[in-house]
C-alpha cells in the first residue's frame, strides 16, 4: 500500500450511499506491529469501508503519527482509527486529545493495552466489525511535562506513565524490539528482573516527590491511568485493591530486596501495596511533581521519553472521545 495524505479523497465507496453522506475515518496503521499483515489491513479498510469514508495512511515516525491525527482533527475528521500497538494509539491520542475527533482502536500489536482496558475484541476485524456500532465515550489521561534532553515536553498518558523503575524497563527492552514483539509480556518480565536486580535493589531514594501537599523521598514513581493496567498481556497490575474512577500512584521510597516478589504478587493479585513498608498509594491527586537528583528516566504508556530531572503529573478527567462498548459490556471496571 502507498501513505494517502490526509484530505485526499478516499478511494472506497460505499455501495449503499454516496460519501458526502457517511462519516469519515482516518486509519493510521503501524505495519511493524507485532500481529501487521498487509491481508489483515486490506481486509480491516474493507470491513470500515462498509460505514465510514476512508482514508488510509502509514505514517514513518512517532511525530508524523501525531501530527497526522492532530490534522485529520482540525479537517473535521469524525474518528481517527489508530491501528498496532499501544505506541500508535499513544501518538494518535495525543494528536486528537481535546477535539471533537473519535479515537478508533484496531488492536494490531503485542500487549494493547488500552483496547484491553476499553474491553475491545482481541481480533482486530471483529473490532473492526463493531467499531461503527459503538458511540463515543470520554475517557480521562494523564498529562507528563517534563524537560527531557533540555526541551520542555507536554505528553499524554492513555493508561500508565513512570518515573525512575518501570522506564529504565522501558528503556532497557527496546534494546532488543524484536525480541519484544515475539515474547511480548515475558520480555518485559525479564528485564525488569534485571533492572531490579542489578540497580534498583541498590538504589538510594534520589526523587523528591510532592503529591498535593504531602512529600515524600522515593525511588521511582508509577502511575496508573486507569485500573486495572498491565504491560504483562493477561496479567492486570492493580495499584489498589477496588476500582478507583481516577488516576493512582505508587511512590516507593525503596524497593525491599526480599519482599520484591510479594509486592509484584500483590499488585496481580489485587492486594493492598500499602502494605508493604516503603510504599505509599495515592489517590486523586491533583498534581504530583517530582525533582530527581540525578535524572531519571521517563515514559508513558511504554514509550520513552527521556531523562529528566523535574516532572508534573496532572489528571485530564475528560482527555479523549473513545469508540469502545458501553462500560456495563466489559469485564473491567468502567474508566
Amino acid at each position: 500500500f502507498g501513505a494517502i495524505a490526509v484530505g485526499q479523497a478516499p478511494r472506497l465507496l460505499n455501495p449503499r450511499g454516496s460519501l458526502t453522506a457517511m462519516r469519515r475515518l482516518l486509519i493510521i496503521a503501524n505495519p511493524s506491529a507485532s500481529s501487521f499483515t498487509g491481508a489483515l489491513h486490506r481486509d480491516v479498510m474493507e470491513i470500515l469501508s462498509g460505514s465510514f469514508a476512508v482514508t488510509r495512511v502509514w505514517p514513518d515516525d512517532p511525530a508524523e503519527t501525531k501530527a497526522t491525527a492532530a490534522r485529520a482533527a482540525a479537517e473535521g475528521y469524525a474518528v481517527v482509527a489508530a491501528m498496532g500497538g499501544d505506541g500508535v494509539v499513544h501518538h494518535a491520542v495525543n494528536g486528537i486529545a481535546g477535539t471533537e475527533t473519535a479515537l478508533g482502536i484496531i488492536p494490531a500489536g503485542t500487549t494493547n493495552v488500552l483496547a484491553r482496558i476499553l474491553g475491545l475484541p482481541e481480533r482486530p476485524r471483529k473490532t473492526a466489525a463493531r467499531l461503527a456500532s459503538w458511540s463515543p465515550q470520554t475517557v480521562r489521561l494523564l498529562r507528563i511535562e517534563a524537560t527531557i534532553d533540555g526541551a520542555p515536553r507536554s505528553e499524554l498518558a492513555t493508561f500508565a506513565a513512570g518515573i525512575g523503575f518501570d522506564a529504565a524497563v522501558v528503556a532497557r527492552a527496546e534494546r532488543n524490539p524484536l525480541r519484544k514483539n515475539f515474547l511480548g509480556g515475558i520480555h518485559y518480565a525479564r528485564n525488569a528482573a534485571r533492572v531490579l536486580v542489578t540497580d534498583y535493589w541498590f538504589r538510594r531514594a534520589h526523587l523528591d516527590v510532592a503529591c498535593d501537599e504531602t512529600r515524600y523521598d522515593a525511588v521511582t514513581v508509577l502511575c496508573s491511568v486507569h485500573w486495572p493496567f498491565t504491560f504483562f498481556g493477561r496479567v492486570p497490575l492493580r495499584l489498589t485493591p477496588a476500582p478507583v474512577d481516577r488516576p493512582v500512584a505508587a511512590v516507593f521510597a525503596r524497593f525491599p530486596r526480599f519482599r520484591s516478589p510479594e509486592l509484584a504478587l500483590r499488585a496481580m493479585t489485587g492486594r493492598n501495596l500499602s502494605k508493604v513498608r516503603g510504599v505509599h498509594v495515592v489517590t486523586g491527586f491533583e498534581t504530583i511533581t517530582i525533582a530527581a537528583d540525578p535524572m531519571a528516566q521517563v515514559q508513558t504508556d511504554g514509550e520513552l521519553l527521556g531523562m529528566a530531572s523535574a516532572i508534573r503529573l496532572r489528571p485530564v478527567p475528560n482527555g479523549v472521545s473513545v469508540l469502545a462498548p458501553p462500560a456495563t459490556d466489559r469485564n473491567a471496571p468502567p474508566v
